[in-house]
């Protein structure tokens, strides 16, 4: 598309920004627009979804007839039906009369369904006959109508993940979804913040009479790394709040953050939005090699600290830049009390040093869930003087798997 015709369809339709995500979602609409298709358009809330409906009718052979919007998310699940369909008199409590359904209403114009996985299921089924046949029954009759109506859908959630929960048809996602378009938030159009709040406070100023209110070169900056979690909805509607409250008329930094309180905090998620699968994936290995790497410097050290205690610093194979450290150990190992002399009331029997042949299977031993257990086993029986009942209460065991435990770990008073 020219970009004289895209600004042109811009001020038409009120569309402020140049990023090329947005001037791609207007092309696909314009190439959409003059064939029968249904689309569905997707985005996050707030993006302005609401626009491109009405690019895609106003350019379609369907300009000169009805063109309905209707919000599916506010219209309650009971009368959601009648709402579409139309329902013919006395078919449920309060029809009085019979009434045309906006299907009935909108014949050879355009329909657009807001919130369209708001539907419920039932009603996503007679959507799916109209978008397959062209015919639907009003509620309560059982009077094919036909109508010619071309569909235009939108939704702000992920429509892959309702399909997954069971709360949105797949044969209608792949009917909807014949050309879709997505709109980008508004942290992926930096540029085009400015743009839209200068828009917003030209605009509000004219309507009240007042000064439009600007921003500092920090108070901009401000604004473009901000995440914006509701959007051009969202940015609307700050600019019209500093319009009204402050009285000042250019806006520096430290009036903004009072405006945007979570702006610290949102910076955090948009900087992940910017971490692909890929890189993710990469500095995930990078974390488990580090992990990796320290606990075998860990089983290293404990493997020279055993043979120290053992045989002594003369037994250790060590580097020279290790020597001191290693010394030290040895001092800080001797200064300990025997552990003959500890007052404890219950000790482990373990093999004697001379008995172990593999030094490694001591250390990886020492990690085991099995010193845990006898840790708090003997904690407890130090706690309760001996009585195994109440120490099987506190450890939520038995007092037969107590026994039994002690007896596993050679564990004697």
């Amino acid at each position: 598309m020219e970009k004289i015709e895209l600004q042109k369809i811009k001020q038409r339709f009120g569309i402020i920004g140049n990023a090329p995500g947005l001037n791609r979602a207007i092309d696909i609409a314009m190439q959409v627009a003059p064939t029968d298709l249904s689309v569905l358009i997707t985005g996050e809330s707030g993006v302005g979804k609401e626009v491109f409906p009405q690019i895609i009718h106003q350019f379609s052979s369907r300009k000169h007839g009805p063109y309905i919007a209707v919000n599916c998310g506010a219209i309650p699940e009971g009368t959601i039906d009648s709402e579409l369909f139309g329902h013919e008199k006395g078919s449920f409590t309060g029809a009085y009369e019979s009434r045309k359904g906006y299907f009935e209403v909108a014949n050879s114009g355009t329909i657009f369904l807001d919130e369209v996985a708001e539907l419920p299921l039932s009603t996503q089924v007679r959507l799916l006959r109209v978008l397959e046949t062209g015919e639907f029954l009003k509620v309560g009759s059982s009077k094919v109508i036909k109508t010619n109506v071309r569909v235009i859908a939108a939704t702000n959630i992920d429509v892959q993940q309702a399909i997954q929960q069971g709360r949105f048809r797949e044969d209608l996602f792949y009917r909807l979804n014949t050309v879709p378009i997505d709109i980008p938030p508004l942290r992926d159009r930096k540029d085009d913040v400015a743009l839209l709040f200068r828009k917003f406070s030209v605009d509000f100023a004219e309507r009240n009479r007042m000064p439009a209110i600007s921003l500092s070169d920090d108070a901009m900056e401000i604004l473009s790394d901000y995440r914006w979690p509701g959007n051009i909805r969202q940015l609307k509607n700050i600019t019209e709040q500093i319009s009204v409250i402050e009285s000042r008329r250019e806006i520096t930094a430290e009036i903004m953050r009072n405006y945007l309180p979570d702006y610290y905090e949102s910076k955090l998620p948009a900087l992940y939005d910017t971490i692909d699968r890929k890189t993710f994936a990469t500095e995930r290995e990078i974390l488990y090699k580090i992990l990796f790497d320290m606990k075998n410097d860990v089983n290293d050290l404990k493997k020279l600290v055993f043979e120290i205690m053992q045989h002594g610093p003369s037994a250790a194979e060590v580097h020279e830049g290790q020597a001191g450290v290693i010394h030290k150990l040895y001092q800080d190992a001797e200064q300990v009390i025997p552990e003959e002399k500890v007052a404890r009331k219950y000790e482990v029997i373990r093999p004697k040093p001379e008995n172990i042949q593999d030094t490694q299977e001591i250390i990886e031993e020492s990690l085991s869930l099995a010193d845990k257990e006898m840790e708090l086993i003997i904690k407890a029986l130090e706690k309760h003087h001996g009585k195994r009942k109440n120490a099987a209460n506190e450890l939520g065991i038995s007092e037969r798997t107590l026994y039994r435990k002690l007896k596993e770990y050679n564990i004697e008073e």
